[in-house]
């Protein structure tokens, strides 16, 4: 064998170094012009109603046009570089995709960046307790309202859910129908001589006579697939699936005519339950917490927590005992809650810190 004047495998640290030099060398010259964004960051948090401006970084100094996008919007149309202001109020809360298309020879470049434009800091709440009233200890509660001087609930779990009237002052059930053997019963609301029920997985919910509980007729959901809270604005149903969404739907149709993100200063407010319209709010309890957030329902700010650690601890289960149920009385302002298999419904005030 004859030995070549160069050894491979004792060089090949040497042919490593190299390569990786001429990898970054070549690596730097392709980098070299790329068109991004200067400003904003992707990622960045910003403040809604911030003025946010949107700046290039781009070597060529003479281009034919560029368009500035929001979620595929366009912002602005410029004959240069040179920054454009956002005023985040007009685009809303949540992920806002930017991106810039440089036109320059008949060439198009494009720019990606993205902000979360996120609501100020909610006002924090606790609460303190100022009546009790007895309430079923074996209603899987999903859904609670307070009119005419009643309660009306909705139960959970397949085979067992269904559509109550309660007494307030004793607990008592006066009034009662199942939803359906195979139906796992979920949120509820009331229009007028009408009760409107959700279904939890079923796709489909069930428009009920108020007086005489007998079902007159049903509806498919939409985009949204699950059904967990409901309630209405003297508009339109708001509905909640577990998500950090809230869906209107036509009150008297049931399908889907919109949605909006919820969000808080730290970000997206996922599993979103139970609802109620309180005084041009939805206050929803939030799965698996004892927590309530107050949401303008108009922008998906989370304005207020209400924090209620502490307020059920009567022989609490460490599962399938969780807070849902809020009613309000109208026009005794008076906020009710309770949860599923509670033994009590709470009149609460909240307090802030």
């Amino acid at each position: 064998m004859i030995k070549l004047g160069f050894d491979w495998m004792n060089n090949k640290s040497i042919w490593t170094v190299a390569l990786a030099l001429a990898l970054a060398v070549g690596g730097c010259k392709t980098q070299k012009g790329k068109l991004e964004f200067e400003k904003p960051e992707s990622g960045q948090k910003v403040l809604l109603g911030e003025q946010l401006k949107l700046k290039l970084n781009f070597s060529e100094a003479a281009v034919d046009s560029v368009i500035y996008s929001i979620d595929g919007n366009i912002l602005e149309r410029k004959k240069d570089t040179s920054a454009v202001v956002l005023d985040t109020q007009k685009v809303g809360l949540g992920d806002r995709s930017i991106t810039a298309k440089v036109y320059i020879a008949g060439k198009e470049d494009i720019a990606y960046s993205n902000v979360v434009v996120l609501p100020p800091s909610a006002k924090n709440y606790g609460f303190e307790v100022v009546n009790t009233f007895p309430h079923d200890d074996k209603a899987f509660t999903q859904g609670l309202q307070y009119e005419g001087g009643v309660l009306y609930e909705t139960t959970g779990r397949t085979g067992e859910s269904s559509l109550r009237k309660v007494e307030l002052q004793t607990g008592k059930v006066t009034k009662i129908v199942p939803i359906g053997d195979s139906y796992f019963g979920e949120g509820m609301t009331i229009i007028g001589d009408k009760i409107v029920v959700l279904t939890w997985q079923d796709n489909v919910g069930f428009f009920y006579n108020k007086n005489s509980f007998e079902k007159t007729g049903s509806f498919s959901y939409g985009n949204s697939k699950e059904g967990w809270g409901l309630t209405y604005d003297g508009q339109r149903l708001i509905k909640s699936d577990g998500s950090n969404l809230l869906y209107f739907l036509d009150p008297t149709t049931g399908k889907e005519i919109g949605s909006i993100g919820v969000y808080d200063e730290n970000g997206a407010v996922d599993s979103l339950n139970e609802l109620e319209y309180i005084e041009g709010k939805v206050y929803a309890n939030v799965y698996q917490q004892e927590i309530i957030v107050v949401i303008n329902p108009e922008t998906g700010a989370v304005e207020g927590r209400i924090n209620l650690v502490g307020m059920n601890t009567e022989n609490r289960q460490p599962v399938d005992n969780e807070l849902n149920g809020i009613a309000y009385d109208v026009a005794g302002k008076r906020l009710f809650v309770t949860g599923k298999l509670w033994p009590k419904l709470y009149e609460i005030k909240t307090v802030e810190r």
